[in-house]
């Protein structure tokens, strides 16, 4: 009993301390050890690796995650207790897949090295769609952008780095023969960390990402609409750049709404500027429906990019009959959004062929991989004020420079309070705005075209490798049971 209590308390504090391999701690190598600590436990006692999984994963999430609480409390309103017990059981939840690939290990001890690593990444690749995804902290986004995998990533993708991470903890732990690899593995992703796999097409053009620092307290309130629409005039005023972008929901009032000859104002300055401004706004319907839209101002004809991928509970109510109640604990302003399209036209603004996204959507690298080829730099419009002064933001960031490193684009953040950043096509930061700060990023931006593996094939490489593995460790298992019987 006691050294079942101990193990599992090893496996949560493993998990917590996972998270520091994160952004903003992006200590990279953290997770591999930590995952081979949680391997090296299930080796000691096969028998309770499920519930070690479990464990591991309970500290991983609670912690990883815990910047819900600010949301559901503090500006969702929701008492502290139940916000607690959400988060809580939340992780508890996620734990699941985490104990999974212990039950994997359970089945089979003896091959390991395969169907271990093979199993994590299926984990969390169900994760990323099951009850419409969420596979915010997949391993291999700790990778980008320091680690050799990161260069993997427009290959494989962060599935695939989790799997090749998975596999090197593995290797560690078991010893196997073919721990050789490790070196190859690590070598080639050092040795091609300056590979290009898209070129430059035009000419660099000037972008302004503005950043307004409206206060999630107050964003809503109808006496501060104006307010706020003043000062983002006033910010796109001061912008000279042939691309300027608003972030999410920038304008607090819908569409039709919004004063007469307030975007007139706008759009004059973006044609001074020979260019468009991007502007997040509620868009509403006449049949009643409404969307979290990004639309354009300026040179361009109008063109609008409605989100498809919505929050649950946060942008839609999934199950109104079942869980509608919620929207009463809930003080979520637009909490019941509709669908934009699965696939929308890049808008064509500056020159470009921009790929939008909304907030929660750069999360989904097979939904930013639909706008491309087309495509030729992407931009995601963001309210990160939601999660205040938390690791959410800094985990989001490193979320588009995974997605930047995938598609082969640079990747242009426009946030409310933060991060507001312009991302290279390696999955640096090339430059970014302070969080909690009003602010305007001016730099030079450039397009590319043509396709990286994982723009091409999405996940199949990854899920394929994981497949072979599994094949592999099946295989073995199959001949050394024949080897025992006779």
């Amino acid at each position: 009993m006691l050294r079942s209590i101990k193990l599992s308390v090893i496996a949560l504090f493993l998990g917590a301390v996972s998270v520091f391999g994160f952004a903003p701690f992006t200590h990279w190598w953290l997770p591999l050890f930590t995952l081979a600590g949680l391997f090296e436990l299930w080796r000691r006692a096969p028998g309770r690796s499920v519930m070690l999984g479990w464990w591991f994963g309970l500290g991983f999430f609670s912690t990883g995650v815990s910047w819900i609480y600010t949301s559901l409390h503090t500006y969702g309103e929701m008492p502290a207790s139940l916000a607690t017990l959400a988060v809580l059981l939340f992780a508890a939840f996620l734990a699941l897949f985490p104990a999974a690939a212990g039950y994997v290990y359970k089945r089979s001890p003896s091959m390991a090295i395969w169907s271990v690593p093979a199993a994590w990444m299926l984990a969390e690749w169900v994760r990323g769609w099951i009850f419409t995804g969420f596979p915010w902290l997949a391993v291999g986004y700790s990778q980008v952008p320091a680690s050799p995998l990161a260069a993997y990533a427009p290959i494989v993708g962060v599935f695939g780095i989790s799997l090749l991470l998975a596999w090197t903890a593995a290797a560690l732990v078991w010893r196997s023969r073919y721990s050789w690899l490790i070196v190859a593995l690590w070598g080639g992703g050092w040795m091609m960390h300056d590979v290009r796999w898209t070129q430059p097409v035009n000419a660099r053009f000037s972008v302004s990402l503005i950043q307004g620092n409206i206060s999630q307290s107050i964003k809503w309130q109808p006496e501060q609409a104006w307010t706020t629409l003043r000062d983002y005039r006033d910010l796109v005023a001061r912008s000279q750049s042939r691309l300027i972008v608003l972030p999410e929901t920038a304008m607090p009032l819908f569409y039709d709404d919004l004063p007469e000859g307030y975007l007139d104002d706008i759009a004059s300055h973006a044609r001074a500027n020979g260019g468009d401004v991007l502007f997040g706004v509620p868009e509403r319907l006449a049949n009643g429906n409404y969307y979290n839209s990004v639309m354009n101002v300026g040179e361009a004809a109008m063109q609008v990019y409605r989100k498809s991928h919505l929050v649950p509970f946060g942008e839609y109510i999934p199950l109104k009959s079942v869980f509608g109640l919620i929207t009463e604990v809930l003080h979520i302003p637009l909490s019941d959004f509709s669908r934009g399209a699965l696939r929308q036209t890049p808008f064509h603004v500056a020159g470009q062929q921009v790929a939008t996204n909304v907030c929660y959507e750069d999360v989904f690298g097979e939904e930013i991989i639909r706008a491309l080829p087309q495509a030729t730099i992407l931009v995601n419009v963001t309210n990160d004020a939601w999660f205040g002064d938390s690791i959410a933001p800094w985990q989001h960031l490193q979320i588009s420079q995974m997605r930047a490193l995938e598609s082969g684009r640079q990747m242009l953040r426009a946030t409310n309070t933060g991060m507001t950043a312009i991302i290279d096509v390696d999955g640096v930061v090339l430059q970014q705005l302070p969080l909690f700060t009003r602010a305007t990023l001016t730099a030079q931006a450039q397009g590319y075209q043509g396709l990286t593996p994982f723009a091409r094939w999405g996940n199949y490489p990854a899920l394929l490798l994981a497949g072979v593995m599994l094949l592999i460790a099946l295989y073995s298992q199959i001949r050394l049971h024949r080897a025992r019987s006779r």
